[in-house]
């Protein structure tokens, strides 16, 4: 049942009562009872006449008054018919305490013809438990004060307790639940404007979504593209990053010279520039494409495009990704490989370098180092 027809139908189980207390202060019990009585038969042929069908709620609570009323007026007590509020909050406590407490949401199938076509997701379930429990705890604490107004305090005190308190207690929970989810999507929609945003690809490239940084990383279903540089200096030498110690993984592990995402709507190209700038300080000029291929593993897929610059540095670190840096020789980095010096993606993608650049790699000639000089 959903929170407008909640409110709804206890306006309208209420109702009789509110006609009752008026009846019963001028013309007495019996003619209070009596009142109650038809204006809830009245209410149930509206709801016939009008919907064609019998809303059980508004069917359940006149049968209460009724059987009640009849108890009540043979008895000379309206003792029994004052707690038929404390009552009806009864079977409301095990509708809410089932669909809160255990694996049957009682009150979402209630209200799934008001509710055609909407999917509600687990997680959307498990906030829906959540706020059941709190409304609970709320509306127990109520009807234990239904009842002992009832039974040992004055008219006035059970009418206010049974009647106005009850919507003062429920709104003050709608007010909190409404105020809490409301600061939950601002803390969340807070986090989503300062998290880095990725495209979400096709293994052919194909841009098809998009999604947060949070939500990539920890998902290998959400490929996402990278960029990935490779940097020779003029004797053939490779550069090599070294890992901060404060990155999410391999932290001071050896890498490859310059490597990032590609953030939403960014080229390529553009993000490969924006890269070596930030983690080296370097401004690009030429750049050879060298390959494109997809690295997944159990925590993330990425569509790496791999590029080659040719420069001798020296480089400015950013010291947030990286800890050091240096050149280092293909005999040296072969004599490593398969030790934890560098990282897995790495030591993927060196290998497929080699093969690429005939070798184990294509140095430069005397004459290029030469020129060069």
């Amino acid at each position: 049942m959903d929170r407008k027809t909640l409110l709804k139908n206890l306006f309208i189980g209420f109702l009789p009562l509110l006609v009752f207390i008026l009846v019963e202060e001028i013309w007495g019990l019996t003619a209070g009872i009596i009142a109650a009585i038809v204006l809830g038969g009245a209410e149930i042929a509206y709801f016939y006449l009008t919907e064609q069908r019998l809303d059980l709620f508004v069917l359940f609570d006149v049968g209460l008054i009724v059987g009640l009323g009849l108890v009540s007026v043979g008895l000379q007590n309206d003792i029994f018919f004052k707690l038929k509020p404390g009552l009806i909050q009864c079977i409301m406590l095990i509708l809410i305490g089932v669909t809160a407490f255990s694996d049957h949401p009682l009150m979402l199938k209630m209200s799934q013809r008001y509710m055609r076509g909407v999917q509600i997701s687990d997680a959307q379930l498990q906030q829906m438990r959540l706020m059941m429990r709190r409304i609970f705890l709320v509306l127990l604490g109520h009807t234990v004060l239904v009842f002992y107004s009832a039974l040992y305090m004055s008219n006035e005190a059970w009418v206010f307790i049974s009647g106005g308190l009850l919507y003062v207690v429920l709104g003050g929970a709608m007010a909190f639940e409404f105020v809490r989810t409301w600061r939950h999507r601002r803390e969340v929609m807070k986090a989503a404007a300062s998290e880095e945003w990725f495209d979400l690809l096709t293994p052919e490239g194909k841009v098809i979504g998009r999604a947060p940084r949070s939500a990539v990383h920890g998902n290998p279903d959400l490929l996402h593209g990278v960029v990935h540089i490779h940097i020779l200096n003029r004797n053939g030498e490779i550069f090599l990053q070294k890992r901060s110690p404060q990155k999410d993984l391999y932290g001071n592990y050896w890498d490859t010279a310059v490597g990032g995402h590609i953030n939403s709507g960014e080229s390529v190209e553009a993000a490969m520039r924006r890269e070596a700038e930030e983690e080296l300080g370097l401004n690009i000029g030429k750049y050879e494409p060298l390959f494109r291929y997809i690295m997944k593993n159990d925590h993330e897929s990425e569509l790496v495009h791999s590029f080659l610059v040719r420069d001798d540095g020296p480089f400015e670190f950013n010291p947030e990704e990286i800890s050091s840096g240096r050149f280092w020789k293909f005999r040296e980095i072969d004599a490593n490989l398969g030790k934890q010096i560098f990282t897995p993606n790495f030591e993927e993608e060196y290998q497929m370098l080699k093969k690429i650049m005939a070798g184990p790699i294509k140095q430069p000639s005397r004459r290029e180092r030469r020129k060069k000089r």
